[in-house]
């Protein structure tokens, strides 16, 4: 069954997570055939589905939480519909492209896998992709990578090693896989790398435990670094595309 770890802070999650940038689509494009319809999958604030609905007739967007979707981008292609990743009622042989974004790792992926071969058209193109820790400067980088491992390492969930090492363990029952990577550029003040932080679902697991979050006073000592003004991000990108037999 697939873990809900980011209904309780749905809002900020759409806030402050980062968007995918346009090489992603395009190369996923350039592996699809199919224009009709597409299934986002874990969809959360649903920001691949509205790129997707520029590219397809019809986009339908699932998330096991209702929250996410409550916050999530409206668009007069996108069907936003509360649903596991592993069950769901779409037809046989339905979807062009099947995508899921830094979520494929809270499936059950056996499960999951039989999914897409029911859901997706013979030779339907299946995209799964994530991200890793993002880069700022060399001394924000230290302090995070810190907390990361060390404060925060024991509250990450087990499925976080599949993110960590890209999916590059897992098995995809389907034909032509590939691997692509790219990144993530974006700037941040410091308020944007608290926000972002603070989605983690590490930091979630530990408030519950704890009932104090522990982000602003870890950061406070790296805050000057920002010096009131915005910095540049990368985030190492990867993306792992299959044909659906």
């Amino acid at each position: 069954m697939t873990k809900d770890r980011f209904s309780g802070h749905a809002d900020k999650y759409a806030v402050f997570r980062p968007t995918y940038p346009q090489q992603l689509y395009q190369h996923i494009l350039s592996k699809t055939s199919g224009r009709k319809t597409a299934w986002d999958c874990g969809t959360g604030n649903g920001q691949v589905a509205r790129d997707l609905a520029n590219h397809f007739e019809k986009v339908e967007a699932t998330d096991i939480s209702q929250k996410q979707i409550d916050n999530a981008a409206i668009h007069p292609s996108i069907t936003y519909s509360i649903s596991a990743a592993e069950k769901t009622t779409f037809n046989d042989n339905s979807f062009d492209l099947i995508t899921v974004a830094q979520a494929l790792h809270w499936f059950s992926l056996n499960d999951f896998f039989k999914e897409v071969q029911r859901v997706g058209k013979k030779g339907a193109t299946l995209a799964v992709w994530g991200y890793n820790l993002p880069r700022l400067d060399k001394e924000i980088d230290k302090v995070l990578d810190h907390f990361y491992t060390e404060f925060i390492g024991a509250y990450w969930d087990t499925e976080r090693r599949l993110v960590e090492t890209r999916y590059a363990n897992l098995e995809f029952p389907f034909r032509e896989k590939e691997y692509w990577t790219n990144q993530i550029i974006t700037s941040w003040s410091y308020e944007d790398f608290i926000g972002y932080v603070n989605t983690w679902s590490a930091v979630q697991n530990y408030i519950k435990v704890h009932q104090s979050n522990p982000v602003d006073h870890h950061f406070e000592k790296i805050k000057p670094l920002f010096n009131e003004n915005k910095i540049d991000v990368s985030f190492p990108l990867f993306l792992w595309t299959s044909k659906i037999k």
